[in-house]
């Protein structure tokens, strides 16, 4: 007997299949099937089936549904997939071969680990995704569980399809791509990747028109719905179409009588995947932090090997540039004798700004701690994730040890969820910014000029990145004076801070990528309210923003959360001086004010973008509109580059940005 939740919750029993009716009992066996092997506390059932407004009785009820749902059992023949009552709540037992789940995420996996032998991986995939059977859940009447875990398991699968049309490309089967294609991008027109595949298996087919037809469809579709332009890679697809750029051949085409016509072709090369499992190195130059240090050092050795379950798990949340992952390498270096497993450092997101997927971390992860001595604790720094999914399937694969968590966000969530610490992270104190400035350039220097020194410190904000960045111009200007420094400072500098030669030592690229990971509306609303001083209230950015107090106290909850702004309600909400130096700088072009565009539906309403109270947002008092900010993909929060326009290409529309600070 098997049970289906890729479709309608259904019995099989051979080429038998019972699909079960909507009822309580249904929503029981359907949230327990979703975790499955794992305990589901009552309170979480009884939210599945009732929601939040249970009645008095939900607690007995409950107890009632499970009779039923053995009984259902018992009538089908259900033997091998039993329901136990444990303390807490439920827990149903099942594997690949009783849940297509379990068996869906098992043949995805295999073939993650066939990604050497293309032909394979792609069977494999073909295999993991023919187990899903029509609409999830259909006939499953729960709120809670078709928002909460619906588009889980729907965005597991587009993972899979996704994966399986960059195959059909690299093998050069674009005839038999096409048809996935053409389903799934008119099922989901918002997702950029499966139109890049079409357009590309069209043209690699031989069908040119076809495939800029649909990239004006799918560009006219983004401006109406999103009011943004297509991404760079499907802009740089248009282009090499334009151009009669050779992307390879698709497969030659069967001879009517038998065998091929000999068609040459180059398919493309599958793009490599980074490395983004290492060995974790030793921060230079490493000051302040004592007290962090110290509370982190007492958590991340608490009888790690002792407790059971997952890993111990520090979250250092902070704004962007503040020093978290310098300050998880600093930590996990002195704890090399209490992890004999080693310790890791994971990253999470790309150059780009863009993030990792879960299961290709996850997967690399795993083959990195099969390679460790058996059950010794190993001690890894995901560095800087994006949101709680993407953390939670590597936590599950850490059975021991400890696992510290960079990231711009607080992630309550998995704390909620998983447990751990969380450690936010705010400017230097004083005293550290100057142990810094000494650490870098000497203790001669510094003390030589020990009130210019303070002077720079407090230009900087006592913000790390900008103090790392002075630092490093003056260590390679030896003959310049502190005091020279501290005056070009002073005149509001520290918002364009920049190594020439070093892209992620750049206040105006850190700050402007971390802001374009934010939908447009948040990041517009950051720049109104870092014009409004170091501290506003609710009320007063409201004003700002042209809010009802209430939209605007969520915004700025999720400013707070992503690391713009600081503390809150019931006090007032803080800036950072680094960041509120480089957001007046990035909102004043000079030359005049620089029309800033809405978002295409907000503009056409004119309402408020954050609430549906029907009123305009009034002007914030500041010298005219700002500039546009880099757009955001509005699933996943990832930016998006500039489209090449007049205005040019990303680096020179991010130099123009740097010049106008």
């Amino acid at each position: 007997m098997r049970f289906q939740l890729l479709g309608p919750l259904s019995l099989h029993d051979g080429p038998e299949s019972v699909v079960l009716q909507p009822a309580k009992p249904t929503v029981l066996l359907t949230a327990l099937l979703l975790h499955a092997n794992s305990v589901v506390s009552a309170d979480y059932l009884q939210r599945a089936i009732w929601g939040e407004e249970q009645p008095a009785t939900a607690k007995a009820a409950l107890q009632t549904c499970v009779l039923r749902l053995r009984r259902l059992f018992t009538k089908h023949g259900v033997t091998e997939t039993p329901i136990e009552a444990v303390p807490g709540g439920y827990r149903i037992t099942a594997g690949p071969h009783t849940l297509d789940l379990i068996g869906f995420r098992e043949r995805v996996r295999r073939a993650a680990a066939l990604s050497h032998d293309p032909h394979a991986e792609l069977a494999a995939l073909r295999d993991a995704l023919a187990l899903w059977q029509g609409p999830l859940l259909a006939n499953v009447r729960s709120d809670l569980l078709h928002r909460d875990e619906v588009p889980r398991l729907a965005e597991e699968r587009l993972r899979a399809v996704e994966r399986l049309g960059d195959l059909h490309l690299r093998l050069g089967r674009c005839g038999e791509a096409l048809g996935d294609l053409w389903e799934v991008t008119r099922a989901h027109p918002g997702h950029e990747r499966f139109h890049e595949q079409l357009v590309e298996a069209l043209y690699r087919s031989g069908r040119q028109a076809e495939a800029l037809a649909e990239y004006r469809r799918v560009k006219e579709y983004l401006l109406q719905e999103l009011g943004v332009d297509p991404g760079s890679a499907l802009q740089r697809l248009e282009l090499a179409i334009l151009r009669g750029d050779d992307l390879g051949a698709a497969e030659p085409a069967a001879r009517p009588g038998g065998g091929q016509v000999p068609v040459p072709a180059a398919p493309v090369a599958a793009p490599k995947t980074p490395e983004l499992v290492t060995a974790l190195t030793a921060v230079p130059d490493f000051a302040g932090r004592a007290d962090e240090v110290a509370a982190l050092t007492a958590h991340l050795t608490a009888d790690t090997a002792h407790r059971p379950g997952g890993p111990l798990t520090v979250v250092l949340s902070g704004a962007p540039g503040i020093g978290k992952s310098a300050l998880a390498r600093h930590v996990a270096t002195r704890l090399a004798d209490r992890f004999p497993g080693g310790r890791l450092l994971v990253r999470m997101t790309g150059p780009d700004g863009l993030p990792y997927d879960p299961g290709t971390v996850a997967g690399q992860l795993t083959r990195a701690l099969e390679a460790r001595p058996p059950g010794s604790g190993t001690l890894l720094v995901l560095d800087d994730a994006v949101d709680a999914d993407q953390v939670r399937p590597l936590l599950a694969a850490c059975s021991g040890g400890a696992v510290v968590v960079t990231s711009r966000r607080g992630l309550a969530g998995l704390v909620a969820t998983h447990g751990g610490r969380v450690v936010r992270l705010g400017p230097f104190r004083p005293a550290e910014s100057h142990a810094l400035l000494r650490a870098v350039l000497g203790a001669e220097r510094v003390d030589a000029e020990p009130d210019e020194a303070r002077r720079i410190a407090e230009s900087c904000g006592h913000h790390p990145l900008a103090l790392r960045i002075m630092a490093a111009r003056l260590q390679t200007r030896p003959g310049l004076r502190l005091a020279d420094s501290a005056g070009w400072l002073a005149a509001g500098q520290a918002g364009r801070l920049a190594l020439t030669d070093a892209p992620g030592l750049s206040v105006p690229e850190v700050l402007g990528e971390a802001l374009g990971r934010l939908e447009p509306p948040l990041a517009d609303a950051f720049l109104e309210v870092a014009a409004l001083g170091p501290a506003c209230a609710t009320d007063e950015a409201a004003t700002a923003l042209g809010l009802c107090e209430a939209d605007t106290e969520q915004l700025l909850d999720r400013l707070a959360d992503a690391g713009f702004l600081e503390e809150g309600p019931p006090g007032p909400y803080r800036t950072l001086p680094l960041l509120r130096a480089w957001a007046g700088g990035a909102r004043r072009p000079p030359g005049g004010p620089a029309a800033h565009p809405q978002p295409a539906d907000t503009a056409r309403a004119g309402r408020c973008p954050h609430c549906r109270t029907g009123r305009k947002p009034t002007p914030a008092p500041h010298e005219g509109p700002r500039p546009a900010l880099p757009q955001a993909h509005r699933t996943g929060g990832a930016p998006r580059e500039h489209p090449p326009d007049a205005a040019g290409p990303p680096s020179a529309r991010r130099r123009e940005c740097e010049d106008t600070a």
